[in-house]
């Protein structure tokens, strides 16, 4: 069972029954937000005009893009790797971490303060299989409506409320964190399927 204490969790495991048949327990102090690695999915992830979310690290780009069947077959920074984590804390969403492979370098997405602005990037390495706190390259991911299944929208970690969507700029459909008044909202452009 799970009690609330001093405003933390714990989680309380029985050890062993007493002599006089007391049940003893143990009590195992949890790091607050603490995510580990549990399993690897691998696709591409479309917005709602069934675009390719496509990054290019030398332009320090990442767009939604139309692409041709022979651009998907090779797959060269379109296919995705979406890391779920167990964690030690409830949340109103799964925790997940996004990386990409492009011409042989691992990448993985984090959002940064620029300006003032939060900023989706993509830094070179690896995704942590451990993350011992709060992070910013977790994402919550959420159904997008309550009857849609197959679609989500991520929910960054640290900011609540801001979401991975996409802006027009120009000819380009780049990913951004976008602000949603309300959690019910059903906006479009946050809507990803993978």
């Amino acid at each position: 069972s799970r009690e609330k204490m001093c405003s933390e969790e714990i989680l309380v495991c029985a050890v062993h029954l007493g002599e006089n048949l007391c049940l003893y327990f143990a009590g195992n102090w949890l790091e607050r937000d603490a995510f580990c690695k549990e399993k690897i999915l691998n696709g591409f992830l479309r917005n709602v005009k069934s675009q390719l979310l496509v990054v290019r690290p030398d332009l320090n780009v990442a767009a939604f893009e139309n692409v041709t069947d022979q651009e998907m077959k090779s797959g060269h920074g379109m296919r995705f790797n979406i890391h779920y984590y167990k964690t030690t804390t409830i949340y109103a969403g799964i925790p997940v971490a996004f990386s990409i492979r492009v011409e042989d370098k691992s990448y993985y997405m984090c959002c940064e303060n620029e300006c003032g602005k939060l900023i989706v990037r993509f830094r070179e390495g690896e995704v942590p299989t451990d993350i011992p706190g709060k992070s910013n390259v977790i994402f919550f991911q959420k159904p997008f409506t309550s009857c849609c299944t197959r679609a989500f929208k991520f929910e960054y970690s640290l900011e609540k409320g801001m979401f991975l969507a996409f802006e027009d700029e120009g000819y380009l459909r780049r990913l951004i964190l976008k602000k949603l008044p309300r959690e019910d909202e059903v906006d479009e452009t946050t809507k990803i399927t993978f």
